[in-house]
């Protein structure tokens, strides 16, 4: 095994093994991963444009049984901050996004033991009824895996209901790393890995689009790291032929703050911007059949997400005008539609909005900001 002969085979689109990979991680240098997976962008996205969107990641509700030792978003049920989102404030903030240009929620919550398919499909339904136009990027694997359990249902049959009832795609949450040792010991009370992915086998028989991430830096070993990124190529090889199956895949680094993790463990984020580069760069060249490679500048900030733009990635994902999760542990950084714009040009692309399937769109003539900085 040496470090040339596997470029080469990553040029040549091969699935490298996961113990190549991890040679690529331990032994390639910065430079060489960066020039491997740019040159892999160029023939994967040929029109060398950089994609962005505008939506909202708003929350149905903060309850959750999950008890995930990352996340300082939620509440047990019963506590005196917990919530269930009103029809009154989508109204508002639907309203709000389709000011700003915006054409989907990210609509996501927790494991709550008493919203099942019902809750869901109901609402889903209102939310079209209301505003036909409105694409429902909303839930993931974990909330479609606790529903199925709640409901003694198939994921294909919850999977289904939703599709009739408004769900346009469902998003890669939950995903953290899919190696069930590292689950255990971060995020116990949802899915397990294999069923995370089975929930993604049955939404692209079903012809629904998704995507992936992975949440790393935290207790994985680099070997569960090309794990994860090995299963998820699988499952996108085994997506039926016309199914986009993973339109994109997002790592970002575990954000420490305040969390369970850092606070009773001592685990906290080493991931340098070093390291992210790599592993963007390794994303591309381990996952040749997801096209899209998404840079996180929420949590890695506008310089270093710049330089994944010329190390793999093709996508700067969403200004999100509302984000209360990943923000809850600490992840700083804000964008404007004409900030978001200004960083890509200044990276030396040409920045495109794009909506959930990757199709373009245009801007908006006017366009309302949002009051926020990066």
């Amino acid at each position: 095994m040496n470090t040339r002969d596997l470029l080469q085979r990553a040029l040549n689109f091969d699935f490298l093994s996961i113990e190549e990979g991890v040679y690529l991680f331990k032994n390639a240098s910065t430079p060489e991963l960066i020039y491997i997976a740019n040159e892999l962008r160029k023939i994967q996205v040929p029109h060398g444009k950089v994609t962005w969107q505008i939506d909202r990641n708003l929350n149905t509700t903060n309850v959750c049984i999950a008890n995930c030792k990352f996340c300082n978003f939620f509440r047990r049920p019963g506590h005196t901050d917990s919530y269930i989102t009103d029809i009154e404030t989508y109204k508002v903030k639907i309203e709000e996004t389709f000011r700003y240009g915006g054409d989907q929620l990210l609509l996501q919550g927790g494991h709550h033991p008493d919203l099942g398919l019902s809750f869901y499909t109901t609402l889903f339904k209102q939310l079209k009824e209301l505003y036909p136009t409105l694409k429902l990027h909303s839930l993931g694997p974990p909330e479609i895996a606790h529903v199925a359990k709640l409901e003694g249902m198939s994921h294909t049959e919850v999977l289904q209901a939703l599709m009739e009832a408004g769900l346009d795609s469902l998003p890669g949450a939950g995903a953290e790393i899919l190696n069930d040792r590292v689950r255990r010991l971060i995020s116990k009370g949802k899915c397990g890995g294999q069923e995370w992915l089975d929930v993604m086998r049955a939404a692209h028989k079903l012809g629904l689009t998704t995507s992936a991430t992975m949440m790393f830096g935290h207790v994985e070993t680099i070997e569960e790291r090309f794990e994860h990124l090995a299963w998820i190529r699988q499952v996108q090889s085994e997506k039926p032929e016309g199914a986009k199956g993973f339109i994109a895949f997002i790592p970002w680094p575990f954000q420490d703050d305040g969390t369970l993790l850092k606070r009773v463990r001592g685990i906290s984020n080493q991931v340098t911007a070093d390291e992210y580069i790599r592993m963007i760069a390794l994303s591309r060249i381990m996952l040749p059949n997801i096209k899209n490679i998404q840079a996180s500048w929420l949590t890695v900030g506008k310089n270093v997400a710049q330089i994944c733009l010329h190390a793999g990635a093709n996508d700067f994902g969403s200004i999100m005008i509302e984000e209360n999760v990943v923000s809850a542990a600490g992840a700083p950084h804000r964008f404007t539609s004409a900030g978001i714009q200004k960083a890509i040009r200044e990276a030396g692309f040409q920045p495109q909005l794009r909506n959930q399937q990757y199709g373009f769109r245009e801007l908006p003539p006017q366009l309302e900001q949002q009051q926020i900085t990066y």
